[in-house]
Formats: C-alpha cells, structure tokens, sequence
C-alpha cells in the first residue's frame, strides 16, 4: 500500500476534466472548490489523510507482520470471520463521524471489487476476465482509486418508452479493438461527483454474447455526464447545520454519449446484482448502524442537557432506542461470527443475519428519529443559531432562555442544532427516501432473507419428530427457491390518436339553413 494516496492527492485528482452539473446550480466547473461540493470533498480528503494519523493506526491497519508491515484493513481481502470483525470495527468507527451519511468511501469501491470479481469467478468466465477483474481489484487496493456502485437502471423517461426494445439504460452502440463504445443514461446512485469510477451493474440491460454486460467507467472519460441532485443543505453554517452542510454525498445519474469502455473494464455477470453486491449489503448495514448510534448518543446527550435523566418516560425513550441499536449490532456480530465462503476462499458476511439486521432497522428507523424530535422538548424548535447569540439585541435574552444547569446558551443551541439537523433536516430525509429505493427496501430484504435460510426442513422434520409418529418427510424447498420480486414495472400510457379532423366549413355558408 506504498502507493496510498493522501488527501491532498486525492483532491488533485479530481481535477481531471469532469463534466458535472447540479441541479439547481448548474454546471461544476471544479468539485474541489464549488460550494456544493468542496465540503463533501474535504470530507473525502480527511477519509484518506486518517490512514497517515498515528491515532487512527490501530483501527485502519492490521497488526505488524513478522516484517514490521501494517495493511489498511480497509482494503483487506477477508479470509476468516477475524478478518470480517476487523474490518467492522474499521467501518464502525469511521462511518459514525458522519453519523452515518458518508456511505460510499474508497474502502466501499474495494467491497465492489471483490463481489465483481467473485462474480466472475463463480460464473467461471474466461482466464482474460478474471484477470481482470483481480487486476482491477488490486490497483483499487494498492492506490486506493475511488469507485462507487450503480445498480444501472434505467431512468423514468427510458422506461416508458414506447418501444420495449429501447427501454433498457444501456446500449452497445459498437465493438472496436480498444473496447466496446456505450449509450445511454443510468439512474440514481451516490457520489459520482467525488468518484473516479462508477460500476455500472447488472440492471443497465446490455448484453453481450448472450451475456449481461457491467462496466467500469470512468468519470472523467469522453462522453460521460454527471447529473446530481440539488444539495440538501439550505444553510451552510457549520453551527445550524453541523451535518448537512459538511455531509452530502450527491446521488445522480450517468449519462453516456458513445462513451469506449476498454476490454479490462467490462465484465459479463448475471443479469441480478445482488451477487456483486454481497459486501457491500454489510457495510450499509453498518453505516445505517452509525446513523442509529449517532441518534442513541444525541438522544443521550440532549437527556444530559435538558436535565431530563430522572424523568421515567425519557428513560424508556432511551431503551427503546438502545434496544434497536443492539439489536442491529448483534445481527452483525452474528454475520461476522457464523459466515459464508466464496470458491476462491474470501470470507463474506452472512446474508440472513445482515438481512435480520437490514429489516430491523428499517422498520425502527421512522420511531427512532421521532424519539429524538420528541425528547428535547419545545426547545428544539426554537432553538437559536450562533448569529442570534452574538446580535447585541438578542444575546442577553437568549443567554437567559436556554443557559443554565451547567451550560451556555451556545453550548445548549449547538446540540439542539445538531439533534434538529440530525432528525429533522432534508439531508435526514434524502437518506430516509433513498435507502426505501436503492436495494428495495424491506420486500427485498424480506425476499433476500427467505432465500437465505437454510433450515426449514430441519426444524420442520425436528418437530415431527418429536410427535412418536410417522410422519411425512417435510420438503419446504419451494419457499427458498421462489424468485424474487421484479423490480417495480411500469407501464408506458400509449397517448390516445388526435381526434378526426372535422371537414372544412364554407365561411360564406356556415350557419345558413338550406
């Protein structure tokens, strides 16, 4: 990891001719400097400037080898139920400093390239491509390139095209020597703004030679356009928005006009992409983790200040909250602790603890963000900003109105900022609405964990057992093996024909009876 770039590298980067627009903003000349964008960016920039932090080496590097070498954990490639714990914790700690909302670092580019590489394996595809995708692997390891993950959709107007053949967000417009040359336009996913890569998945509908075709494209390269949505901060001041004015990653779309994509970056998978998606499935659970965490110590922190610690009703406010969060944590200790293997012998999280732990979650998520609306009381919603505290004819009332018990007004206003930011803000509900769409929310989960038991004959035949009777031999295969969920159709309303033209009227007879 010799090559492990810096911040500040990082930020140079970025400077590479992107073509990025913002809606609401317009065009981004340089996401460096933008300022929708340079926070977020500095953000990127102290993820990597950690790895040279002498505080943050026991937590982001494994232990000294017998030669004295350190690896980022990060950018390990799991091969023992140790080696998943390790890289929880790593994930754990660095997810809570954004509470959460950094979701999609370079340690996440890695988990995409380890699940398209197993991909490739399992689909036991040619020498040429798992070369590649190994090769890919190791240069996101060794430089810590960024990449982020698309599913590939196809947007709205894409999928209500008229013509079903033209529905899909991909086309292959030609095969060349260099690669093949693509079209088209690719629905919601996070941070193409910060990425250098974008992993195009399963869902874009491109085939190639009887296969579903992925890519890796750059972000910088001829061709491709980065759409983002509009920012969810409304304030930048760091006090009233502690959050949302530092932490937002920017989801949006990629569009392709006849973009080459080289041979070392395409990769023929299974037209479902969950498979690729498998650590990365665990690592938003941990983020998600974070977020309930992050809310857990808000909640207990506004318990402190607003002198609420004995009040019974805030006490169980609080074991609500810390139920959800042990709950979730557990499933993951569980995914860690008991395992799956992939052919070439990486070790990867258990999907039915992580999908346990993904619909809980989801399901505590809306009652614990209104736990913390409710805990601080009134004061939340009138809470005033640095600017009111320093104005001459508001700073001794408001001193009077929220210091005491051992705070300032400032310190009280600044955590009921962050408690309101957290709860409260559009950055909180982009995230809320976001996690609903971008892996299927709980049908999904729910789908994905019914797939994932393996124990219903077993528990079923247990229990006959038990009868002392004959009993038939329980075969419960079809509930494993039932599909998924298609994704959500829609269907494109044919516009009815423009009515018959009405015959042309003699102005000099119109109206006169015969």
């Amino acid at each position: 990891m010799s090559s492990m770039r810096t911040g500040a590298d990082y930020r140079k980067s970025l400077r590479d001719g992107r073509r990025v627009f913002i809606l609401g903003e317009g065009p981004v000349e340089d996401v460096t400097t933008h300022p929708a964008t340079r926070a977020m960016v500095e953000e990127y920039v102290a993820w990597y400037d950690r790895h040279f932090d002498p505080k943050w080496q026991d937590t982001l590097f494994t232990p000294p080898d017998k030669d004295g070498c350190r690896s980022p954990v990060g950018y390990m490639v799991p091969r023992s139920p140790d080696d998943l714990a390790r890289m929880g914790r790593c994930f754990s700690a660095t997810t809570f400093l954004s509470a959460g909302n950094i979701t999609h670092t370079p340690a996440y580019g890695h988990l995409i390239a380890m699940g398209v590489q197993t991909v490739v394996n399992l689909r036991n595809a040619s020498p040429e491509q798992r070369a590649n995708a190994e090769a890919y692997r190791a240069l996101i390891a060794r430089t810590g390139r960024f990449l982020t993950f698309a599913a590939g959709a196809a947007t709205i107007g894409y999928r209500l095209r008229e013509d079903p053949a033209e529905r899909a967000a991909l086309k292959i417009v030609k095969e060349t020597d260099k690669g093949l040359v693509i079209r088209g336009k690719i629905g919601m996913h996070t941070s193409p703004a910060y990425a250098h890569d974008v992993y195009i998945g399963a869902h874009n509908g491109a085939d190639y030679k009887g296969h579903r075709a992925t890519f890796v494209v750059a972000v910088n390269a001829p061709g491709v356009t980065v759409v983002c949505r509009k920012p969810a901060a409304r304030d930048s001041n760091p006090f009233s928005a502690p959050l949302s004015a530092r932490f937002d990653e920017l989801d949006g779309q990629m569009w392709l006009d006849d973009v080459l994509i080289p041979w070392d970056r395409v990769f023929l998978t299974d037209p479902f992409p969950d498979p690729v998606a498998r650590w990365l499935f665990w690592h938003q659970l941990y983020c998600w983790l974070s977020k309930a965490e992050f809310t857990l110590g808000v909640a207990l922190a506004c318990t402190h200040a607003m002198g609420l610690a004995a009040h019974d009703a805030t006490v169980d406010y609080l074991l609500d909250l810390l139920t959800d969060v042990q709950t979730v944590r557990s499933c993951q200790t569980a995914a860690e602790l008991d395992p799956e293997f992939t052919p070439e012998g990486y070790c990867s999280p258990n999907v039915c603890h992580v999908a346990a732990g993904s619909i809980a979650m989801l399901k505590a998520r809306p009652r614990m963000s209104e736990i913390l609306r409710t805990l601080p009381g009134s004061s939340l919603v009138v809470a005033p900003t640095d600017h009111d505290l320093a104005d001459p004819a508001l700073a001794q009332g408001l001193e009077e109105s929220f210091a005491g018990g051992g705070y300032t007004a400032r310190q009280r206003a600044a955590l009921l900022q962050m408690a309101w930011d957290h709860a409260g803000s559009q950055l909180d509900h982009r995230e809320s609405v976001y996690e609903l769409h971008s892996n299927g929310g709980i049908p999904s989960w729910r789908g994905r964990l019914r797939r994932g038991f393996n124990r219903y004959e077993e528990l079923a035949n247990g229990v006959l057992q038990q009868l002392g009777l004959p009993m038939p031999k329980v075969d419960l295969q079809s509930i494993r093996n039932a599909p998924l969920g298609a994704r959500r159709p829609v269907n494109p309303t044919v516009p009815p024909p423009p009515p018959a033209a009405e015959p042309a009227r003699n102005p000099v007879t119109a109206g006169k009876v015969a």
